[in-house]
């Protein structure tokens, strides 16, 4: 049997539905508030029946940080998919979100090699690279290098990794996938939120350029590296590098919206975060703009992709095609919800 931890997210859901879809058991981990609701609307957009592939999930409730109810949860697994975790630009979730990243991680390792299993993939994030210098192409062999220009989610990421890697140095058979900016329909307050802000007038864009790859690809690169036993390596998973007028141009025509067209300089966004800091203290609210955010979107980061397609034969579903498939969601998602 498979455990699979972060079932509610983007991420995650498709990974559900493709290992369901290839008739595997899997036992899902969620939180006791998770809604597994958003899982049964992600099937639903690829097949008639998703009430019945619901039926086939065993649900867990457990806590990454509960040594008790992890133990539990691995009873009788042969195989993990690690794909939970807390994604986070907030100043005041970073705390939080470095204990879960890590020490959760570092718990479902141990719990691993403890229980005999025999196979391990890892979620991490092309934010565990470093940066290759004079905007050169980043690949698997570009190392972490400490930087105020890491993002606090990035570096709980990296730590999480190097659990993963002192896991792989005690016996586990582990793979580590490093996906980009995963693109996927769904969860439009979180994950798909880019998709919301352009249809709903999005009208500034930045200098930044990012990977960006669709969600389905990545699950199946996740089964495709664990199927071929490709252990003790991390692979970066990244269909194409675009900049954000790329990015939301693609949206905006798949959206019939107008296409942003404001070049905001990275000297504006310094500003843009402050004063948004400023209006969320007044106001008690959560900062739509944050330093991380500004600097994230200023920052030129590309990604090669050689070492996943060499070792799997992989082909990625061209970045507009995964957009043209999301927008189309969205639309549709909107009318009845209007209705």
């Amino acid at each position: 049997m498979i455990l699979l931890t972060g079932g509610t997210g983007l991420l995650g859901s498709h990974l559900l539905f493709d290992l369901l879809k290839s008739g595997r058991e899997v036992r899902a981990i969620k939180r006791t508030a998770g809604n597994v609701e958003t899982v049964r609307r992600v099937f639903s957009y690829y097949i008639d029946n998703s009430d019945e592939l619901m039926g086939k999930i065993e649900w867990v409730n457990a806590d990454l940080m509960d040594n008790g109810a992890i133990e539990d949860a691995m009873d009788g697994i042969s195989e993990v998919y690690h794909a939970g975790a807390m994604v986070s630009f907030f100043p005041k979730d970073h705390k939080e979100m470095l204990k879960v990243n890590i020490e959760g991680t570092a718990n479902l390792v141990n719990q691993a090699i403890e229980s005999g299993v025999s196979k391990f993939c890892y979620v991490s994030s092309v934010a565990t690279l470093g940066r290759a210098e004079n905007d050169e192409v980043s690949n698997e062999e570009t190392y972490w290098v400490p930087s105020k220009k890491n993002s606090v989610y990035g570096v709980s990421k990296y730590g999480g990794e190097r659990e993963v890697w002192r896991g792989i140095e005690e016996g586990l058979n582990a793979v580590i996938i490093n996906p980009s900016v995963i693109l996927g329909p769904g969860f439009w307050k979180k994950n798909s939120g880019l998709f919301r802000l352009v249809f709903e007038g999005l009208k500034f864009y930045t200098r930044g350029v990012n990977g960006y790859v669709g969600v389905r690809d990545v699950s199946r690169a996740m089964i495709g590296l664990m199927d071929g036993n490709h252990f003790g390596k991390r692979f970066i998973c990244s269909a194409e590098n675009l900049s954000y007028q790329e990015l939301f141009i693609l949206m905006a025509k798949h959206l019939g919206k107008p296409a942003p067209f404001f070049n905001v300089p990275p000297a504006m966004t310094s500003i843009a975060w402050r004063v948004e800091a400023v209006r969320a203290f007044l106001t008690g609210s959560k900062p739509e703009v944050t330093r991380e955010m500004a600097t994230t979107t200023a920052q030129v980061y590309t990604y090669s992709t050689e070492k996943l397609r060499n070792a799997l034969g992989f082909q990625f579903q061209p970045v507009e095609e995964i957009i043209r498939e999301v927008c189309e969601v969205y639309r549709r998602e909107r009318v009845v919800s209007s209705k």
